[in-house]
């Protein structure tokens, strides 16, 4: 799975992008970022305020319960305005 980071998402983890092995238990975006906030520190901090975080898989903006497989691309970032 390819996870790409944006804002503050990226400034607090310190890459913008990475790629993982997506754990058999999870099984959607609300596991995976459990899953990341459990690798700790940057992490934890990143994702721990999750009204400030919208996520995308395979580039369709989507919830928390979006389901989510091993080869997908999943961008997590702020809320951003338009204008």
């Amino acid at each position: 799975m390819d996870l790409l980071y944006f804002g503050r998402v990226r400034a607090r983890i310190g890459r913008h992008r990475e790629t993982v092995a997506l754990p058999e238990d999870v099984g959607d975006v609300d596991g995976l970022i459990r899953w990341l906030r459990g690798r700790g520190g940057d992490y934890d901090e990143a994702f721990a305020d999750l009204s400030a975080i919208r996520v995308a898989v395979n580039q369709e903006l989507c919830g928390l319960d979006q389901p989510v497989a091993g080869g997908d691309e999943v961008a997590l970032f702020p809320p951003m305005t338009g204008g």
